[in-house]
């Protein structure tokens, strides 16, 4: 039995008085600011301090991104059937242990690429099982009504963090060194594991005798996804939004090191600076959505995303050009956190609950198998051809999920789902009855069955 103050918070109920909520957004945050340290300092750490190549730094972020696409399926089943919480503190603890190893080995001058590349795939496999977990506990904390100001303060909160960690990265790089600088996201593990472990809110779980092999549980997850217009293409469209974005942050840092000859103080305010746009986007998402239509809204996200990247082409070592794609990378995470809230919000309503996990499985399956493709991708051009021309094919690539999404009936969806109608909790994917005028055929309104719920993660199911 949980307390009222633990339940599900009503749709009158202030979200920052719901004590579960504080715990799980406390957690989250922290482990999204600990994140960001990484982001910042582990680049730096590999090409400034361990002399890492172009293919270096790519089979780096590959193996980094590799559990996801390998695990994402089994971690989303696991979370339908287990403990989420337990899930969570597990990959937190998992995820701790392993990065505390890099400054203990660079104390003792033994660290090496290899490594770096060990540690990167054991901290993804850990974030796979923790993210797959998180991504379906947080509907169970808000009543449906509230997923999408939910979301809209989880993105923007996590924007703040983000911005925050890159900040004290870069301090704690310069004060430091890199090494040292990832203690401070060991301690965020920490205080994630923590805060996940003091919710109580009690977890709706499959009882055991509903439970079929693992395998066939993942094919569900996939039929569903493949099943529901709706899902198939909001999650065609972060997959390969994903692809592109795996290619460009590949090279991210070691274009901005090296090319631009930024210092890593710089290269860090950069990144704080453009992660202040994610948290402009989430929070302005609902009034956007309900002026303009949550069609037309992410339709215009994703078109000004690749435009973005066009001073990062153009620029030139120097402060002005560091301000000017500062300002770009605020405008392009302003498109995301505006679309990846809205598109997020709409999965989440029309998912039956015992889906969740598997729901997001699948998204983040497909996120996640196309991004170590596209580091691949990245190093090999990079090498080939250079770095700048590399990053411009990826800007090319940013307008394929536009194109997806801009020939879908989703274009033109004018609200957001009603999660007060909803079909009974046993109804399999449905084929959506005929919508109101404001809703494409395609798009159910509130066809999904009752229980839809879900997601977080460290780096988010794009855009």
């Amino acid at each position: 039995m949980t307390s009222s103050a633990d339940s599900p918070a009503p749709p009158k109920t202030s979200l920052w008085r719901h004590r579960d909520f504080r715990r799980y957004l406390t957690g989250q945050t922290a482990s999204v600011a600990g994140s960001s340290i990484t982001q910042m300092a582990l680049p730096v750490l590999a090409v400034l301090h361990l002399d890492a190549t172009t293919a270096q730094v790519a089979w780096l972020t590959f193996l980094g991104q590799l559990p996801p696409a390998l695990l994402a399926l089994h971690a989303g089943a696991l979370a339908d059937r287990h403990s989420k919480r337990q899930l969570m503190i597990t990959g937190d603890l998992v995820s701790a242990a392993a990065l505390a190893t890099v400054p203990v080995a660079a104390a003792l001058d033994t660290l090496t690429l290899t490594q770096l590349m060990i540690v990167a795939a054991v901290q993804g496999a850990a974030s796979v099982l923790h993210d797959a977990a998180a991504i379906s506990l947080l509907p169970a904390l808000v009543d449906r009504s509230l997923i999408q100001r939910s979301n809209s303060r989880v993105g923007a909160l996590f924007a703040v963090a983000a911005t925050g960690g890159s900040n004290l990265g870069a301090a704690l790089t310069a004060a430091l060194g890199p090494a040292r600088a990832l203690l401070g996201d060991v301690a965020s593990y920490l205080i994630s594991a923590t805060c996940t472990a003091r919710i109580q809110a009690t977890e709706p779980m499959r009882a055991r005798t509903d439970r079929g092999r693992l395998r066939e549980e993942i094919g569900e997850g996939l039929r569903y996804v493949r099943g529901e217009p709706s899902l198939r293409t909001l999650t065609l469209v972060n997959a390969t939004t994903s692809f592109a974005l795996g290619l460009l942050n590949t090279l991210w840092a070691l274009y901005l090191l090296r090319t631009l000859e930024m210092s890593a103080t710089a290269f860090g305010v950069v990144l704080g600076l453009g992660a202040l746009g994610a948290a402009a986007g989430a929070l302005a998402a609902p009034a956007l959505a309900r002026r303009y239509g949550p069609g037309p809204m992410m339709t215009t996200a994703l078109a000004i995303t690749p435009l973005t990247q066009i001073p990062l082409l153009l620029a030139s070592p120097g402060l002005r050009w560091q301000i000017t794609i500062a300002a770009a990378l605020f405008g392009q995470l302003s498109c995301a956190g505006a679309a990846g809230t809205t598109q997020r919000s709409i999965r989440q309503i029309i998912t039956t609950r015992g889906m969740q996990a598997r729901m997001q499985a699948v998204s983040t399956w497909l996120t996640s198998g196309a991004r170590p493709v596209a580091a691949l991708l990245a190093g090999g051009l990079g090498t080939w051809i250079g770095v700048r021309p590399a990053l411009a094919a990826g800007t090319f690539l940013l307008l394929v999920p536009l194109l997806v999404f801009a020939n879908s009936p989703l274009r033109a969806l004018r609200q957001m789902p009603d999660p007060t109608a909803r079909p009974s909790p046993a109804a399999p994917p449905v084929q959506s009855p005929p919508a109101p005028r404001t809703v494409p055929p395609e798009v159910p309104e509130a066809t999904q069955p009752e229980d839809a719920w879900p997601n977080r993660s460290h780096g988010g199911d794009a855009p």
